[in-house]
Formats: structure tokens, sequence, C-alpha cells
């Protein structure tokens, strides 16, 4: 089961024929991303194609050692496995802020309604998809255009991230991850989780990425259901699943990235 998408960004669109799209914006345009039984194509279908998105692999030969067998049994099955790190940071924290207080597959409607309804539609090889408002679309809706999509909680967070990405970008893009984390817990109305959750998404660097996230703790157990996992009310979930990986982030960041693809394959 080598070559696994991971496809837990709710810009994916999965097809009865087992193929998955997503549009995402680079730098210079936007791009379709389309996966089938025979591989992945990209496309780019607005703008030009200079800046293409980037597609990263994840091993799992680099699972920490501590990892439980049972847990590292089910993650090496899916073998190498491949994830887009998003090329827009405003599109990861856009994402992270619209999971806000909400279930998965809800924040999943939500993050597609906000992009159908306020940012750009495309026609690719597999019909249409979105990409979500820029910041300036953000800043320019009324407060009623929040509260029509079901976004009218976001609508603080994501005005105040508008407005600090405008000023900011240009350095959050090119920080480290710890240090981007950092950053974006400055602004009003994202805190640590949503900070490392966008971080993770556009770094692709998922040592940063909130280890004790519900879809985290979720998927592990439906992996090793055998282990004893702390209860979800358990506060030491979190430094047990860093403690296995210690101070290698490449081993944090496969354990993570490697079970979360573990269950957007499994859903």
């Amino acid at each position: 089961m080598s070559g696994v998408l991971t496809t837990d960004h709710p810009a994916w669109h999965g097809h009865d024929d087992g193929t998955s799209a997503r549009a995402v914006r680079t730098a210079s345009g936007v791009w379709v991303l389309a996966r089938d039984h025979q591989g992945l194509r990209i496309d780019c279908v607005a703008g030009a194609e200079d800046v293409k998105p980037a597609v990263l692999n994840t091993d799992p030969a680099h699972l920490p050692p501590a990892t439980p067998q049972a847990l590292r049994a089910g993650l090496v099955r899916l073998g190498v496995t491949q994830r887009l790190a998003n090329p827009w940071l405003w599109d990861a924290i856009t994402t992270a802020i619209l999971r806000q207080v909400v279930r998965a597959e809800q924040a999943r409607r939500l993050y597609r309604t906000w992009c159908a309804r306020y940012g750009t539609v495309v026609d690719g090889p597999f019909g249409e998809l979105a990409v979500a408002p820029s910041p300036a679309e953000v800043l320019s809706l009324a407060d009623e255009s929040f509260a029509a999509v079901g976004a009218k909680f976001h609508r603080t967070a994501l005005r105040a991230a508008a407005e600090h990405y405008e000023r900011q970008h240009e350095w959050w893009e090119q920080a480290a991850p710890a240090d981007l984390v950092v950053a974006l817990t400055a602004v009003p109305r994202i805190g640590p989780w949503t900070a490392r959750a966008a971080a993770a998404d556009y770094t692709g660097d998922f040592s940063v990425y909130p280890h004790d996230d519900l879809a985290v703790r979720t998927w592990a157990a439906q992996i090793a259901p055998s282990h004893p996992w702390p209860d979800r009310t358990d506060k030491s979930f979190g430094p047990l699943w860093t403690g296995w990986a210690g101070t290698d982030r490449t081993a944090l960041h496969t354990l993570t990235l490697t079970t979360l693809t573990w269950g957007s394959h499994a859903r």
C-alpha cells in the first residue's frame, strides 16, 4: 500500500473512482492536484507555472524506535506516504481557524462552503474546485457574510489574522516552523493549537503539530486498540507521544504525520 496520499486537508475532494483532487494557490497561480491509480498529476489552471506546489514524502523507517509495536505495524503498512506542503500560508491559517471549536467533518464542510462562496473557483480535470478568499477579500466582507456560511464564530479571528498577515506575511513565510508558531500566537484569537496546525500545514513539518489533537489520539487508538492509551481527558497523551521521539524531530514528524495519513486513508 505504498504511495498513500495524505488527504487531511479539507480542500481534498474524493471521487467514486478513487480519485482525490484539490485546488491550491502558489505565488504564481492556481493549481489542481489529482491522485488516481496512475499516480499524482499537477496542472496549472490559472496564472503562471513559475512556482509549482511541492509534495513531500514521509518514510515510516524514521518512526521513533520506542513506538509501540502494534502502532508501528499499522503505520509501516502504509509505506512511504505523500503530502502537499500547503504553498499558501494564508490558506493554512484560514483552515486552522475554521477548525476551531467544531468537529472535523463540520470544519470540512465549512471550509468548502467558505471557499466556494467567497474564494476563487476554477475548472480542473475533475470539475469545479475552489481556493480560499484572500486576506483583502476577507477584510471586505460584512458581518452577515460570515454568518451566512456558518462562520460567525470565526469572524474576529479571520479578520485579525488577515490584518496581521497583510503586514507580516513576508517574514512569516520565511520563518522556521517553531518561530512561525510563536509569531502566529501573537495574533488575537489564534492560540497554540491553531498556530501549530497552520505552521505544520504550511511548512510540512509535523514535529510542530499539536500532538494531543483529537485526530491523532483517535487514529492511534484505532491502529493499536490493545495499547493502554490514556483517557481522552488525560493530559498525559501529549508528553507520552513526544516522549517516544525524544529530541529527534524527524521521528516526531514521522510518527504524527503518518498517523494522520492512516486516518485520512481509512476515512
